[in-house]
């Protein structure tokens, strides 16, 4: 099922857009340093976007989306994102982020008491937003680069990084303890909301020249935006840079 690492619908839009200068040429006949899998990974996105996506998620999601009432979807998926604030409460501890610590306590116990095991979020009406963090993002803050890209079969876009992160967090508490199966109803949920977040994207994937690139532009564009929290350096390509300066050099003669 695709996502874009538990993307939120407004990050979809702006990552989407900004992806489109990166995506408007046809696909590039030079390797990708972060893409060294490319010719594996091609095939895998062919077969997860024309085809699990498209006769499986897709209108597995638009029927959720259609058939199960606002408030029920709301609730559960409240649910399923409250068993995350654990990790969230030590992700942020390990970025000396505390007062998002601190929030994210407070939401958990508010959510799973008072809130009846997360299904409302009386949390945010004291002002305590998700603050979710992962553990690839911690290692993002200390250095760690994505590592190679990778598309999952039927899942979509990923890399080195974040399959670490995801499985160190996997063994954090409540989700370490989990049954098999309420854990996969846990996942379906949040892949669910996920891909319907993706719907008003749709169109932009299909009409890019290039969707591979496209996803993948957006996936690290993410990654970055993520381990910044929103506010990623610019990164001046060096050709650009020189190219600017022999410019104003000659303007200065």
């Amino acid at each position: 099922m695709v996502s874009f690492s538990k993307t939120s619908p407004l990050i979809l839009v702006m990552l989407c857009v900004l992806a489109v200068s990166g995506c408007s040429s046809t696909p590039s006949s030079h390797s990708d340093s972060k893409d060294p899998l490319e010719s594996i990974n091609r095939p895998f996105w062919t077969f997860t976007w024309d085809y699990a996506d498209k006769y499986v998620a897709r209108p597995a999601s638009s029927a959720y989306v259609e058939y199960v009432p606002s408030g029920l979807r709301s609730g559960v998926y409240n649910m399923a994102m409250n068993l995350n604030e654990p990790s969230a409460i030590i992700n942020n501890l390990l970025q000396a982020k505390f007062v998002d610590a601190a929030e994210s306590t407070g939401r958990f116990l508010l959510n799973s008491t008072i809130g009846l095991l997360g299904f409302f979020d009386p949390a945010s009406d004291f002002g305590w937003g998700r603050k979710q963090e992962e553990f690839g993002e911690v290692l993002g803050t200390y250095g760690v680069g994505d590592g190679p890209y990778i598309v999952i079969p039927g899942l979509g876009p990923s890399s080195v990084r974040e399959e670490v992160g995801d499985y160190v967090d996997k063994y954090y508490w409540p989700l370490a303890v989990l049954d098999f199966w309420p854990n996969v109803v846990r996942a379906s949920i949040v892949g669910l909301e996920q891909r319907a977040a993706l719907s008003q994207q749709e169109k932009l994937i299909d009409e890019s020249i290039d969707s591979y690139e496209f996803v993948k532009n957006a996936y690290f564009q993410n990654m970055n935006f993520k381990v910044y929290d929103g506010n990623p350096p610019i990164e001046v390509n060096a050709e650009d840079e020189a190219a600017l300066e022999a410019f104003l050099d000659e303007i200065d003669e």
